[in-house]
């Protein structure tokens, strides 16, 4: 029983990276997109005038798809954001909320702290095989103040 469940929570969790495989850059079109990944989590529009859907594989996983698109639907990319070559492009008190979340998309919880007045975006991602929290502290304004990765010891595996 058990391992049928896992084995139905991974293919769940992994559906929308599956998808992916079937998109075309220049040929997938946002209708195929919709038919092999289904409703995206959030839509945004890039500076570029692209249209990206953000997949993220499941709540709290480490992989986010992002499909960008040319404004009349064409498929440009599809991209794994939840990679350093991404989130090492957020700044503090340089970069936006809406530019975070067209490099990242959603994240995977957001905590407000109210006694300080600002949020905390949480994204789980995966680094040199290992498991991290990326922690981005935004003020009220809408800007990063902060971005903090740390190591998230509890998917290290046990020491024999």
């Amino acid at each position: 029983m058990r391992t049928a469940l896992a084995v139905a929570v991974l293919a769940i969790a992994g559906c929308s990276s599956f998808g992916a495989a079937k998109l075309v850059p220049g040929q997938s079109s946002a209708a195929d997109v919709q038919a092999a990944m289904g409703v995206p989590a959030e839509k945004s529009t890039n500076a570029a005038g692209e249209n990206i859907w953000f997949y993220p594989s499941a709540p709290n996983g480490r992989t986010t798809q992002a499909v960008r698109m040319t404004p009349d639907g064409a498929v440009v990319a599809v991209e794994q954001r939840l990679t350093k070559q991404y989130w090492s492009q957020i700044v503090p008190d340089r970069t936006t909320t809406r530019e975070v979340r067209e490099l990242l998309g959603p994240p995977a919880v957001i905590t407000h702290w109210g006694l300080r007045g600002v949020d905390e975006w949480d994204y789980k991602v995966e680094e040199n095989q290992r498991m991290w929290d990326l922690l981005i502290e935004v003020s009220p304004d809408g800007v990063v103040r902060k971005s903090a990765l740390f190591h998230d010891p509890i998917y290290d595996a046990p020491i024999p």
